[in-house]
């Protein structure tokens, strides 16, 4: 937009000021009927300075710019916001890597880095590793200054350059880094053949040059160049009697036949047919068979001695190349025996290493063994029944069966005596009849013959003296001592089981103090704990001791309970009035 000094300063003196005449009636009607036939579209519209056409039915008051403008005919400019041009930075742009090493500084500078010296950061952003003495006090290896990267503003390709940044010189390395290493194998192969030489004479040489077909495969093969107008595919084309493989197998669920590459990796034919005997059996099958693997393994060969600088080709020398390889597997063999002596000469194991034949490992023998219907053997020999690693069919101290043979009472014992007592002497049929005659002392009391043990003469001398006082008493009175012999007896039962709800309440009483003590010296050792934790977390972490944050042994049942008791919970209201 122009400016009014502008509009006056661009008049030509020689100009009279001319006063913008009045319009007519008749431009006036004229004007009108344009304007109308332009919204009724009958007439074209508008155009502007740019030759975009101008809506008719806009406004008058929009449409009509300001006098000041200095327009020259029909437009909308003064309705839109002027375009600034956008600056975009260059493709050479980018952001510097390092730092300055053009300009170092030997004195420290007012407002540098107090640690390294730097003065494009401070103290707090510096990433040097920190300094005993900074270079703030003795001024002593200042650190160079960083770059100050540039404000980049791309455009949309700009931003998604992948190769923003990138310094072609660094692909210079690259390329004389490999050229240095053609070079190394020029002058290893130039010396070879100047060694072959004095031996073999120029007659062996000649015939060397003379051997057209030794680097057959260093050439390109017709057809394979992207240059497809001056040659011919030869590789792809097939002989017109060949059968396409896509027709050896016209089932859809047969194997698959890739037309871009005209492979069938898989037999088209049936599983049932032999593949040996079949015209085509598959590409995969032609090359897994034979000697391809032997082939496929001496080429991989040739190809890593050419690339260490031994002259070697396939189909030139084949004998030389079997030969290499042959010395090279003995010297790969030998290399591996004598790194394993040494470590075993080192670190010892040899005897783990001597393991009985695989046949022994997994159990698999010849022996035929044929069973019937009912599982007899009918041929072979029966196998021998598995022995366990512990003593069978010992019978020490006179048994003749093995402890653990008998069970009686929740405890086991030897069968042959029914005795329960281990390494105890067999005492045979009488100890099996006294333990059936008391079952209660058949642990302890030992076996004797003609004896009776003191409990059965205790409980005949009772028997004789209750018999002596029944026989002096009449019938009547014989009653009542029965009466009052069950009285005893209720009696006797309730004393007895009042005192074992003693013990077991005395018991209960103990078990209780027992806990109290042990949660109560928990509680001292859970304070003593977090006291030290206080002494230790108000320390400088300098000063503080290794692993001290740390503990080995494994929390008792008390020493939880104290630590969930002495707890702080802050989410508890009252917790900050304990």
């Amino acid at each position: 937009m122009a400016t009014i000094s502008e509009i006056l300063k661009t008049k030509p003196e020689d100009e009279e000021e001319e006063e913008p005449k009045k319009k007519s009636r008749e431009d006036w009607r004229k004007a009108k009927e344009l304007e109308e036939a332009r919204k009724a579209g009958t007439a074209p519209a508008a155009v502007d300075e740019e030759g975009k056409d101008i809506n008719p039915h806009i406004p008058q008051y929009i449409s009509s710019a300001p006098w000041y403008y200095g327009t020259s005919g029909p437009t909308l400019k003064h309705q839109r916001v002027p375009e600034k041009a956008k600056e975009y930075s260059s493709l050479d742009e980018w952001y510097k890597r390092g730092v300055n090493t053009e300009s170092v500084s030997t004195k420290f500078r007012k407002g540098a880095c107090e640690n390294c010296g730097a003065m494009t950061h401070k103290k707090k952003d510096c990433f040097e590793r920190p300094r005993k003495i900074g270079a703030i006090h003795n001024s002593i290896n200042i650190a160079p200054d960083e770059y100050v990267q540039p404000e980049l503003n791309q455009d949309f390709d700009g931003k998604r350059d992948r190769w923003a940044g990138y310094d072609p010189s660094q692909h210079k390395a690259i390329i004389e880094q490999y050229q240095q290493i053609e070079e190394a194998k020029r002058d290893l192969r130039a010396q070879k053949l100047n060694a072959d030489g004095d031996e073999k004479g120029e007659g062996n040489s000649s015939a060397d040059e003379n051997d057209e077909d030794k680097y057959v495969d260093d050439f390109d093969m017709p057809g394979t160049k992207v240059d497809s107008k001056q040659r011919i595919t030869v590789r792809n084309l097939r002989i017109r009697e060949d059968t396409a493989k896509y027709l050896r197998n016209l089932d859809l669920s047969s194997a698959y036949y890739d037309p871009k590459t005209r492979s069938m990796r898989d037999n088209p034919h049936k599983p049932g047919e032999d593949p040996e005997q079949v015209e085509y059996a598959g590409e995969n099958f032609v090359r897994f068979s034979g000697d391809t693997n032997k082939h496929a393994q001496a080429q991989l060969f040739a190809w890593e001695a050419y690339e260490r600088g031994v002259d070697v080709h396939l189909l030139a020398e084949p004998t030389k190349l079997e030969q290499l390889k042959k010395e090279y597997e003995t010297h790969k063999d030998r290399f591996k025996k004598k790194t394993q002596n040494t470590v075993l000469a080192k670190y010892g194991g040899e005897e783990h290493l001597q393991t009985p034949p695989v046949q022994l490992l997994l159990a698999q023998t010849e022996e035929y063994i044929e069973y019937s219907r009912r599982g007899d053997i009918i041929k072979g020999e029966e196998k021998g029944i598995v022995r366990s690693r512990y003593e069978e069919d010992v019978y020490p101290s006179n048994h003749t069966s093995v402890w653990g043979s008998y069970w009686e009472a929740g405890e086991w014992g030897y069968k042959c005596c029914r005795s329960l007592v281990q390494n105890s002497y067999c005492t045979g049929k009488s100890g099996v009849a006294l333990s059936t005659n008391v079952p209660e002392l058949g642990k302890i009391v030992p076996v004797v013959e003609n004896t009776v043990p003191e409990s059965v003469s205790i409980f005949k001398e009772k028997d004789t003296k209750a018999e002596s006082i029944t026989s002096h008493c009449s019938s009547s009175s014989s009653s009542s001592d029965s009466s009052d012999s069950e009285k005893l007896k209720e009696k006797s039962k309730k004393k007895k089981k009042k005192k074992k709800k003693k013990k077991k309440m005395m018991k209960k009483k103990a078990k209780k103090e027992e806990v109290k003590d042990a949660l109560k010296k928990a509680l001292d050792k859970e304070e003593e704990r977090l006291k030290e934790v206080d002494r230790i977390m108000n320390m400088d972490e300098r000063k503080r001791p290794y692993n001290s944050m740390y503990e080995v042994s494994k929390p008792t049942d008390e020493e939880i309970e104290a630590y969930h008791m002495k707890k702080r919970r802050e989410e508890d209201p009252m917790s900050n009035f304990v």
